[in-house]
């Protein structure tokens, strides 16, 4: 059983080493700078940007999610972003229409980068792991659907976080502080 969860490390491993570091670092600068951040992904994707969220609180950043009630319009100085795996969803697609008429700037993360929803952002970051759109086949991933990018974004996320928490010199003793207490 043990070699099942190192089979799993090394294909989330894999697709890290792959990863293009400066354009992460682009992503992280785009964070930095933006006036507010809001976020969207659908499904387990949606989990792993919700989490990327809260640290995005805790560092400091004014951050929403899509679909909470208090997110607040969206518009220029703002970042959209969003993870679309797949690189087509529908949501996705009507999403980012809205937050470009509204003079909002899209970055997009996924591991789909021709299509329809990353050709429509502003940047793009390429995770490049297996999801829905291509996990059939004898290269198919041991982890089902699109398990594996959504675990590579967890990886990603955390280590964006790390980047930001210096690009924005915020303390480990500030993110806990601004860390809920209704728990």
């Amino acid at each position: 059983m043990l070699t099942l969860y190192r089979q799993a490390l090394d294909e989330l491993g894999h697709v890290l080493d792959k990863l293009d570091d400066p354009a992460v670092d682009d992503a992280v600068a785009a964070i930095a700078s933006a006036r507010r951040v809001v976020v969207f992904g659908g499904g387990r994707e949606g989990l792993q940007i919700r989490g990327f969220a809260m640290r995005l609180f805790h560092l400091g950043q004014d951050v929403s999610v899509v679909g909470d009630m208090t997110t607040p319009a969206i518009g220029g100085g703002d970042l959209f972003l969003v993870v679309c795996g797949p690189g087509e969803i529908s949501t996705a697609m009507a999403l980012v229409g809205v937050a470009k008429a509204a003079g909002a700037t899209v970055l997009v993360i996924t591991a789909q980068p021709d299509g329809r929803v990353p050709r429509m952002a502003n940047s793009v970051l390429v995770l490049p792991a297996q999801t829905m759109a291509d996990d059939q086949g004898p290269d198919a991933s041991l982890l089902p659907m699109g398990s594996v990018f959504e675990g590579a974004l967890f990886v990603l996320f955390e280590v964006m976080v790390l980047k930001l928490k210096a690009a924005l010199d915020v303390s480990s003793e500030t993110m806990r502080q601004n860390h809920t207490n209704l728990e």
